[in-house]
């Protein structure tokens, strides 16, 4: 089948992608479907579409744990547009969210395409302003720019540990917990330094017995984790994208900050850090001095990775493991653009990078004019 023609396609619709559909629609870009795409840029309306993995809205909000409440959510930014509504601060974020996100989509018309998983994106041919290729197991398209917005849920991190496939108790990553109330009684072994690691050391350290273990010593900052340490944070990490570098996460730029949770724990003494065992063994982890811990389970709070294995046909990957990126946009590929990915990791970074790269896309198409966009810039500049 032949590929269908379209002038945008954004893969993922979680906070990033959700924002770019919104900002295309602005602009005045129709779902595909409504109208042809067109080669002349001044030739009727430019389309897009939408490209979801999940069979629900609501990205990887809908899979957090059941115990994340409202009240306790670590950076939520509204989306653009359209505020949060007010909710029970003890209601679920995992409810809350995904009917807030199906609101957003429904509001705006977005008319996302689920499920439907993207298995790769190619050039079409040697033509550096032809299209690109995106497949699917939904069929192809065709298109001038993709917006990559995949987040980074689907890829958890499992560091290797010697002695791994030995442990006969429970290993699971933060990315499979559910609550605490599963691990009552037990000895729980956390691992890893951010924000989630605490959240859920002070929580399950009320039903378990926990211990705390991290690479490295952990760097408290006497700062709230407030919105302009996020965009410290943001900054932080740019240069390193840039430099075609991994990521990396927020936390190794901007040290841990003090959380209620993690003041919480510390009243309670069980925010001890201890150095990371050097293996597994049956019935727990052997420490770096050479005593023995007992442990019935292993949490890996550990992070993720960038989810763009589907990207591995444009060949971008640099020496150092990552992709070059400035201001949003593949800086081999500047067709290609990935929001939600290094410093666009955090929801008010996903926010602008969606807007940012929507207007980058609008400006090429019409010559790199901003004629007839003023009004406009100056409303997503207050959003």
């Amino acid at each position: 089948m032949e590929a269908q023609p379209v002038d945008v396609v954004v893969i993922g619709a979680g906070q990033a992608g959700l924002s770019a559909a919104y900002h295309l629609r602005r602009r005045g870009f129709t779902p595909a479907g409504d109208a042809p795409a067109s080669s002349d840029p001044d030739a009727g309306s430019p389309s897009f579409v939408v490209l979801d993995a999940e069979t629900a809205p609501g990205g990887a909000w809908q899979h957090r744990w059941a115990s994340l409440r409202m009240a306790t959510v670590n950076g939520i930014h509204e989306l653009p547009g359209f505020p949060v509504p007010p909710a029970d601060p003890a209601q679920p974020a995992r409810e809350v969210l995904p009917a807030y996100f199906a609101e957003y989509e429904r509001r705006f018309d977005l008319r996302i395409r689920r499920p439907v998983r993207v298995r790769a994106v190619r050039r079409a041919d040697d033509d550096p302003h032809g299209r690109l290729i995106v497949e699917t197991d939904h069929g192809d398209w065709a298109a001038r720019y993709v917006i990559n917005a995949t987040g980074t849920w689907r890829r958890p991190f499992w560091p290797h540990s010697p002695g791994a496939e030995t442990f006969r108790g429970r290993q699971l990553h933060v990315g499979d917990y559910v609550s605490a109330d599963a691990f009552a009684g037990l000895r729980v072994v956390i691992v890893g330094a951010g924000i989630s690691a605490v959240q859920l050391l002070e929580e399950i350290s009320r039903v378990a017995d926990t211990f705390w273990v991290t690479r490295r010593e952990v760097r408290w900052d006497a700062a709230e984790f407030d919105t302009a340490a996020r965009v410290a944070a943001i900054a932080g990490v740019e240069e390193r994208v840039r430099r075609g570098e991994p990521p990396g996460s927020v936390i190794s730029v901007t040290g841990q900050h003090w959380t209620p949770w993690a003041r919480a724990a510390q009243a309670r003494g069980v925010l001890v850090r201890h150095p990371m065992f050097t293996a597994l063994e049956p019935d727990g982890v052997r420490m770096p001095d050479g005593t023995f811990e007992h442990a019935d389970v292993i949490l890996w709070a550990t992070g993720f990775h960038a989810d763009i294995a589907h990207l591995a046909p444009l060949r971008l990957r640099t020496a150092a493991g990552g992709i070059r990126v400035a201001n949003g946009r593949a800086t081999d590929e500047p067709r290609l653009f990935l929001i939600g990915y290094g410093p666009s990791q955090s929801t008010v970074g996903a926010n602008r990078a969606g807007r940012d790269a929507v207007r980058a896309i609008v400006a090429e198409r019409s010559g790199g004019a901003t004629r007839g966009f003023a009004a406009t810039d100056a409303a997503e500049r207050a959003t």
